[in-house]
């Protein structure tokens, strides 16, 4: 039988440039020619970080993953027939809805088609730009290439949200309006669900949410800085017991999600949200000074505080 000898092809680059083999530049860690080099586009790959780039992305994350009700008017970029708000839940997990009096309405708590949540997001809000008031959206179907964009696409790139928060999930319906069937089934489980939650507002505070969760009270803070920038900055604090918001509070870990990290503390229940708005802008002003010599080698103490809020993370999928 004769020997079979390997032939060694030569590597082919895509039209663009890139090699099919080598890492897809997007990021993903797939190579090239599994994603955006592949005909169907990256319609699997998870994005990591989908709402980089934006001055809302900290607002974003913490409407999607843990405030319970919430509201925004939509920074839409250009001349659009509608306003589009921003909700974290809409009656029955819809991806978007037009309300009987014409309100617009696009949730970030939904069930998603692809890796990409700035795409499905950005999707939603291009049909309720254009769908009749009662329309409802379940959800976003599998995106086939059509309609390209993302959220960064149409959004005021600088310009942050201002969420309101609510104590229950009355604003789906129109004033004066009484829910009926499966509306008022979902609204009813959605208030049951609710926990009292708060948006602290002081200066340098920024995407800070206060949750009574009953035993004890939490504070959630989104922060946009680079991950390993902000775990050096909080553990030159932590090294001076400075990471905290005041007496009834202690640092309790922290959580990824969607590319930026969300530290959490544990608070003493029996104080007001307010109450801890003071607190919360004097660990800002801290966090800002510490973060001016995060590039700098740690200290033995330091880097110890390092290890033990490295430790304390997990991460959301």
């Amino acid at each position: 039988m004769a020997k079979r000898t390997a032939v060694k092809r030569p590597a082919v680059n895509s039209t663009d440039g890139v090699n099919p083999r080598q890492p897809c530049p997007c990021g993903s860690g797939k190579r090239y020619k599994a994603c955006h080099g592949s005909a169907g586009g990256p319609a699997d790959v998870i994005i990591s970080r989908p709402f980089e780039g934006l001055a809302a992305e900290p607002e974003l994350i913490a409407l999607r993953e843990f405030v319970p009700s919430a509201t925004a008017a939509l920074p839409l970029a250009g001349d659009v027939p509608r306003q589009v708000t921003l909700a974290t839940v809409l009656p029955m997990a819809a991806a978007a809805l037009v309300r009987s009096d014409g309100v617009a309405f696009v949730g970030l708590q939904v069930q998603t088609r692809s890796g990409d949540l700035s795409r499905d997001v950005a999707r939603a809000i291009r049909w309720a730009l254009t769908a009749e008031p009662g329309d409802a959206l379940p959800i976003v179907g599998v995106d086939n290439g059509d309609e390209p964009g993302r959220l960064q696409d149409l959004l005021v790139a600088d310009q942050p949200l201002e969420p309101v928060l609510h104590e229950d999930f009355a604003w789906w319906l129109p004033e004066d309006t009484q829910a009926t069937g499966d509306v008022a089934l979902s609204l009813e489980r959605a208030n049951a669900a609710i926990m009292p939650s708060a948006r602290l507002s002081a200066p340098g505070v920024h995407a800070a949410y206060w949750v009574d969760a009953g035993d004890k009270a939490h504070l959630r803070w989104v922060r946009p800085e680079p991950e390993e920038q902000l775990l050096n900055a909080m553990a030159k604090l932590a090294a001076r017991n400075e990471l905290n918001l005041g007496e009834g509070s202690r640092y309790a870990g922290s959580f990824r999600a969607h590319g930026l990290s969300v530290p959490v503390w544990d608070l003493d229940p029996e104080l007001h949200s307010s109450e801890w708005a003071a607190g919360a802008e004097a660990l800002s002003a801290r966090l800002t000074g510490a973060l001016a010599t995060a590039d700098e080698q740690l200290t033995d103490s330091e880097r110890r505080a390092h290890d033990g809020l490295r430790g304390r993370q997990v991460t959301l999928r």
